[in-house]
């Protein structure tokens, strides 16, 4: 690989921009490709995107040759507000699924140590942090308090973002008037029907584990794209 490509893909890991290696294998050629200049190869455009939405790298056909497509997306974030009973689940799970996950909540005897040993805590206002940690493309946002103080100034944010998957625990009731309190805050009605709530895949869940399996079912059918929208 020549010098300038690998510089190229280590630029793009350390600001966390997708980036695709194209190697044309008849030739040596090289091309680092981004998902939005993806359709200057109009004949790949479609398998770039596949792998850039499933993480897949692979050799494809195209009227040039076979093509290996290298893909180099930014690792996964899942951030979680509240430091809950359900929390506690959703973290091991969400790194078993290759997440980094963080948890936020300004309640320090919720977020301890004790409570999530070796877990990233954030213990400020979930606003404040999540302005400092940044939300992309590759970031889950849950919001699982059910305290508005906490979780309504964190969805607003979520909700400018281009996170891929934003979501809220608590019953459509509840849901129904933190709709109104976002749209107070000025969230437009497109943006609010982006929020998974009540969240998660609907299979039964009872208690804070199987809870925490529906939220993750369901982000990932989000992030690859399998047409499974919010409930209620």
């Amino acid at each position: 690989m020549q010098t300038d490509l690998a510089e190229g893909i280590l630029t793009a890991r350390a600001a966390r921009r997708p980036v695709a290696l194209l190697t044309w294998l008849a030739t040596g050629e090289q091309r680092l490709v981004t998902p939005e200049d993806a359709g200057e190869f109009p004949a790949l455009a479609a398998e770039i995107a596949d792998g850039f939405r499933l993480d897949r790298s692979g050799t494809v056909a195209s009227p040039d040759g076979e093509v290996f497509i290298r893909i180099f997306n930014p690792p996964l974030r899942l951030i979680i507000i509240g430091a809950v009973h359900a929390a506690q689940f959703l973290l091991p799970l969400g790194r078993m699924l290759g997440h980094d996950v963080t948890i936020v909540d300004p309640r320090t005897a919720f977020a301890s140590e004790q409570r999530f040993p070796d877990a990233n805590l954030v213990t400020e206002w979930p606003e404040d942090a999540l302005a400092q940690i940044g939300i992309d493309r590759r970031t889950a946002i849950v919001a699982l308090t059910h305290d508005p103080k906490i979780d309504d100034g964190a969805l607003r944010l979520a909700l400018e973002s281009k996170a891929f998957y934003v979501g809220a625990l608590g019953s459509s009731r509840t849901h129904a008037k933190r709709a109104e309190r976002l749209a107070a805050m000025g969230v437009s009605a497109d943006a609010l029907a982006r929020i998974h709530a009540p969240i998660g895949l609907d299979i039964g869940a009872q208690g804070p584990a199987e809870i925490a399996l529906s939220v993750m079912a369901q982000l990932v059918a989000v992030l690859r794209e399998k047409g499974l929208g919010p409930k209620g």
